[in-house]
């Protein structure tokens, strides 16, 4: 196909790269003389309409992009002489991958991969805000472009090839296809389903390429996770951060772009984050606690806590009240000489010491918790009523257990559920073991699909 022009305007002048139905070469545009990539897909033998599918939706996806580090869409035709399909022209980066960086003996600080994955992180938040938000699904070192270094700078860097670009109108439509190459997949993407924390594992898969000079694939794994610590020669921080990113479990990896680029500047240490086993935790033997999952919300039911301090304490202050004050006055004056005050106030203190009782036998708690709020609500003999609720500004980010072996002794753990500045306590609503705070962390982690971490 070497000097062979397409659609009486794209002059093909070498290939580029080459896959089962396609083709890609560089061309230059006659029209405006600039050199132009053109991707070719093949009607044949093997032939997919499913790969058609995701040749149009790359085009469609590539006319609503506009940034200066993703190809641009020029034009989309279909070829109908001896070579029959479909082309897709896309503005040419003069780049080499950082597959072919490698390959060239090029190597790379801890600051330069730094500053590699922030330039990244900026293309998948234009990609992960977009409307409708953008997935690429198949991050990996040679799809990411590197122009030579410049000055201080590791060099500019492109994201190309959505070849298999997902979109949130695409996954609601129905079918899913999973695509992707195997060692830079998330697991969640063998099963089909992909979100934004999926393009970071990614990300991290290929940065790891960058720090060890080894695919994935030629490294050991251990549960699932990717083990490169021995190969690489970089900070224990660092390394923390990739681990984040690479997490198997969508529910401990860094869920947007911007958590794992403010975490890229202040580390969050494995060792302290990772308190809960990788098997699942059942719910432990002898507690009370109820929980039950629906489309809405995760409840947590809190049975009767009984007497403690603090009931003793106000049964305690109560009493003299409700006793001392009805001796007092049939003492000094006849029962036609007392205040009707005292009857009152003796009323009041005989009700409130009712109360407190009834409370500590029989009120039930209810923990609701869903993304985008939290909220308690109190039952006693039947009567229910709302004590805190919080509505998040956003969806809820992170739970965080304080674990007693990290704080001072005598100190009970504490569970919180956080989204940005707004903490909702769970552990002051009961006394929890430490094993009921566990079990229920990695329930409520495994239903909002949110990052655990111990503090």
């Amino acid at each position: 196909m070497i000097n062979k022009i397409l659609n009486e305007c794209y002059q093909i002048q070498q290939e580029l790269g080459r896959q089962t139905g396609r083709r890609t070469f560089l061309a230059e545009d006659l029209k405006t003389r600039q050199q132009v990539v053109v991707k070719l897909l093949l009607l044949g033998e093997d032939f997919d309409w499913q790969d058609l599918k995701l040749f149009e939706r790359e085009a469609e996806t590539l006319k609503t992009l506009n940034h200066p580090h993703i190809p641009r869409y020029l034009d989309y035709f279909e070829l109908d002489d001896e070579d029959k399909g479909f082309v897709l022209v896309q503005t040419y980066v003069e780049a080499q991958t950082l597959e072919e960086h490698l390959k060239a003996g090029r190597t790379f600080s801890e600051a330069e991969v730094k500053e590699l994955a922030k330039s990244l992180l900026e293309i998948l938040t234009y990609l992960h805000q977009h409307e409708p938000s953008v997935i690429h699904r198949d991050i990996k070192p040679s799809n990411i472009l590197l122009t030579n270094r410049s000055g201080n700078s590791a060099g500019k860097v492109y994201l190309v090839d959505f070849g298999s670009v997902q979109t949130v109108a695409a996954t609601n439509g129905g079918t899913i296809t999973v695509v992707g190459t195997y060692g830079y997949m998330p697991p969640e993407q063998f099963g089909g389903r992909c979100v934004a924390a999926s393009d970071l594992y990614s990300l991290g898969a290929t940065l790891i390429f960058l720090v060890t000079g080894l695919h994935p694939t030629e490294l050991p794994q251990k549960d699932l996770q990717i083990q490169f610590r021995q190969t690489a020669n970089f900070s224990e921080e660092f390394a923390d951060w990739l681990e984040w990113m690479i997490e198997p479990s969508l529910s401990q990896r860094f869920k947007s772009t911007k958590s794992a680029f403010e975490a890229l500047d202040k580390p969050l240490p494995r060792k302290k984050a990772t308190f809960l086993s990788k098997q699942k935790l059942n719910k432990p033997p002898g507690s009370e606690i109820q929980l039950h999952k629906n489309a809405d919300n995760l409840e947590i039911i809190i049975p009767p806590q009984g007497f403690g301090i603090p009931h003793i304490a106000l049964i305690s202050l109560a009493a003299p009240v409700a006793i001392g004050l009805n001796f007092f006055t049939f003492n000094i004056y006849s029962p036609a000489q007392q205040s009707p005050y005292s009857y009152l106030i003796q009323a009041v203190a005989i009700i409130f010491i009712i109360f407190i009782i009834l409370w500590a036998l029989f009120k039930r708690t209810r923990l609701q918790i869903s993304r985008n709020r939290v909220s308690c609500i109190y039952e006693l003999l039947g009567i229910k009523w709302q004590f805190c609720y919080k509505r998040l500004k956003k969806n809820m980010s992170k739970l965080e257990l304080t674990h007693p072996d990290l704080i001072q002794v005598g100190v009970k753990p504490l569970l919180l559920v956080k989204a940005d500045s707004v903490k909702f306590c769970l552990s002051k609503y009961a006394d929890f073991t430490l094993a009921e705070l566990e079990w229920l962390a990695q329930e409520i982690g495994d239903y909002s699909d949110v990052q655990i971490s111990r503090v």
